[in-house]
């Protein structure tokens, strides 16, 4: 769980009766890639050494285009891992942003009290399918995530709402 002022969304002063935010997981780390980089880029340069040697030149080229291809698509994953995608829910409001790997944020605004999960499960899989709905409108949450971990943000979510629903307390200092 994230702190509410971790959140890009404005301080109403309402309590946060629950938040979250989302990223795609990316278990290569940048050290770990240049290090993956360097190794494939040796072992190609010493088969193309190979290759040179017996005379078979234009094999050379070749493993230098397949750790170019490899580097691009690396590359092009990690700016797919910007992508974000935050949850919060307070008394009064449940709000959903989530920013594309590009930088553009799609909102959804809606009353707790109007709004239930949708789930989609298999037995085998878990949540293939979850998605907060209110007044007709469906919102897909949880995109990046796994089908156990949907299942846990969707319980999540359901006690969220329903502890919004039978009333929270608010404590005053």
């Amino acid at each position: 769980m994230t702190k509410a002022n971790d959140l890009p969304f404005p301080d109403d002063g309402e309590p946060t009766v629950f938040a979250t935010v989302m990223a795609p997981h990316r278990s290569l780390s940048p050290r770990g890639f240049f290090i993956f980089m360097l190794a494939i880029g040796g072992l190609s340069f010493a088969c193309g050494i190979m290759f040179l040697s017996m005379g078979a030149w234009p094999i050379f080229g070749f493993f230098g285009l397949d750790v170019a291809l490899l580097y691009f698509a690396f590359r092009a994953n990690f700016r797919a891992a910007a992508a974000r995608e935050y949850i919060r829910i307070t008394p009064s409001l449940v709000q959903v942003r989530q920013v594309s790997a590009q930088g553009k944020a799609r909102n959804a605004e809606m009353n707790p009290f109007f709004t239930r999960v949708s789930r989609r499960d298999v037995e085998e899989l878990g949540t293939l399918d979850l998605s907060l709905v209110s007044r007709g409108n469906q919102t897909p949450v949880g995109i990046h995530l796994g089908p156990w971990q949907k299942s846990e943000l969707a319980d999540d979510l359901s006690a969220a709402l329903g502890k919004v629903k039978r009333g929270v307390t608010r404590t005053m200092f």
